[in-house]
């Protein structure tokens, strides 16, 4: 008895399907490699340290202006005690705080916006565009106006006191508005993480700041 050929065989001279043709499939491994392969060259990956968007840069580079101003603050209030002037012990220890940790951030703003190939700061009298609002750079929230810098350089003993924590309370709630949203919007891994950080020590700050105002 001759045994008949099993039901799964192609018939003799019967074209494979496309799936079955060790030809095509050899050729349809290649093409996933070469797919894989431009895939991972030309579309940027999440862990790509330069990867970023809208939000890192224009963060960054406005963050860094708001930041350097902080130290400015932070230097000239410390700088009153050579007057001979007697200021709150708290509001100099966080003040210069504020001047190393801020000077530090700034530092590693500059290295991100290297790292993107952007400015190292905003160029333009306009800010806060990433943020779907564009001002006027004088009429960013908490940014001090020179009068207002004037007026700390000038102060004296409590009055110091009061307005370098009014000042920087004003400050860091800007710096806290800017920096939330570019937790949530940046696309940079570091730079979101950079922001998030601002948020915590900035709060935190704050409620020194307001202890030492009896607020």
């Amino acid at each position: 008895m001759t045994d008949l050929p099993p039901v799964h065989d192609t018939p003799r001279g019967a074209a494979l399907p496309w799936w079955r043709s060790p030809l095509n499939i050899v050729l349809a491994a290649a093409l996933l490699v070469v797919a894989g392969f431009m895939l991972g060259t030309f579309m940027p990956r999440g862990d790509d340290p330069a990867v970023h968007n809208d939000v890192d840069t224009g963060f960054l580079q406005d963050m860094r202006i708001h930041h350097e101003q902080a130290v400015t603050m932070a230097v000239v209030y410390r700088s009153l005690a050579a007057t001979g002037t007697d200021l709150n012990d708290a509001l100099q220890t966080l003040a210069l705080e504020i001047q190393n940790h801020q000077s530090a951030e700034a530092g590693r703003m500059v290295q991100l916006l290297r790292l993107f190939g952007a400015a190292e700061t905003n160029e333009s009298d306009r800010v806060m565009g990433w943020m779907g609002h564009t001002t006027a750079i004088d009429d960013m929230p908490g940014l001090a106006s020179d009068a207002e810098l004037d007026s700390l350089y000038k102060a004296r003993g409590a009055d110091a006191d009061r307005i370098f924590a009014e000042l920087m309370i004003a400050h860091h709630e800007g710096g806290v508005h800017m920096a939330e949203f570019a937790a949530e919007n940046a696309r940079n891994p570091e730079v979101r993480a950079l922001a998030e950080s601002m948020v915590k020590a900035q709060t935190g700050e704050l409620a020194e700041l307001e202890r030492t105002l009896g607020n």
